[in-house]
């Protein structure tokens, strides 16, 4: 019967879970120009006022600084956002939404505007060495292809949503590593070599399971490294080419007690020889010892009557 091993639930998410949500925001170019003529208009203001009256030139001048601040806000609040790549806004340390759309974005300049990648990203775990299921220790490493799907979810939930992912996936790869012999030893029980791909779903599942507190989606996961340890991989190497040499040698002795049948069926069916037990018996052992023999056998003639 095979073993069922229920992946266990990850990480409990917090109270008030912070899901990602869109932010309000502007197209950028139509603000980069009018930045840019607002600072046109302070150079000019300036030049205007240098030669004005002292009450006007004042005036020009203060109005001049209002245009100059106006102009740097607007072009503070510009934000490129290139594919793959995603904006977290957080407005005085409270979460105002992802910007996603690629591009010039224009956003309220006081904020401030983490980048967040999400591209497919390989990981690769560190090779561990582990004892199975049936106490034998092994090696394992695992590669992991993932995504950030909430942006919101991996700024704010956990503190660095890379080494989350690096250590939960580690985590599920020494779970499902212990959980599971290396080959199986009874009919329909699960093993690491033996059933790689039901190994691997219950492996993506398990590690899905332990990053979705990060908003971490999860593409894929394959083994890498599947192996017993140095120390009794030559013991294990003999076991196997033992077990190899006993199935062989069943399937031959199978096939030739087949043949066997056969050949006695087929001539006491064809009335070819009659034999008595004691000449079929003869013949059984004559036979199983040629179709079962590792050497080419040497034939004696039997030049008197079947009984000498």
């Amino acid at each position: 019967m095979a073993t069922e091993t229920a992946a266990p639930a990850g990480p409990d998410l917090p109270d008030r879970q912070v899901t990602e949500r869109a932010a309000r925001s502007s197209p950028g170019l139509p603000m980069l120009a009018a930045g840019i003529v607002g600072l046109v208009a302070g150079v000019a203001l300036a030049v205007v006022a240098s030669h004005q009256s002292h009450g006007a030139a004042i005036a020009l001048v203060v109005l001049c600084v209002l245009i100059f601040i106006a102009s740097a806000l607007t072009l503070a609040g510009l934000t490129p956002v290139i594919p793959g790549q995603a904006r977290v806004i957080q407005l005085f340390g409270r979460y105002h939404g992802t910007i996603r759309d690629s591009g010039l974005q224009w956003v309220n300049p006081f904020t401030r505007r983490i980048a967040v990648s999400t591209r497919i990203r390989n990981q690769e775990s560190a090779q561990a060495k582990v004892n199975d299921a049936d106490g034998n220790p092994i090696e394992i490493a695992a590669v992991v292809v993932w995504q950030v799907q909430d942006t919101a979810s991996a700024i704010y939930s956990v503190d660095d949503y890379t080494q989350f992912v690096t250590v939960q996936t580690e985590t599920a790869v020494r779970h499902i590593a212990s959980s599971y012999p290396y080959t199986s030893r009874r009919e329909g029980e699960l093993s690491l070599r033996d059933n790689a791909d039901e190994i691997t779903q219950r492996l993506s599942a398990e590690i899905a399971a332990r990053v979705a507190a990060a908003g971490v989606h999860v593409v894929e996961s394959r083994l890498t490294r599947l192996s017993y340890a140095p120390e009794i991989a030559q013991a294990m190497l003999r076991q196997q080419q033992a077990s190899a040499v006993v199935g062989a040698r069943h399937k031959i002795v199978e096939g030739a007690v087949g043949m066997v049948r056969m050949a006695l069926q087929r001539l006491e069916e064809e009335g070819v020889v009659e034999l008595d037990e004691e000449r079929k018996a003869a013949m059984v052992s004559n036979l199983l010892v040629v179709l079962c023999s590792e050497q080419a056998t040497q034939q004696v003639v039997n030049t008197g009557s079947l009984y000498q």
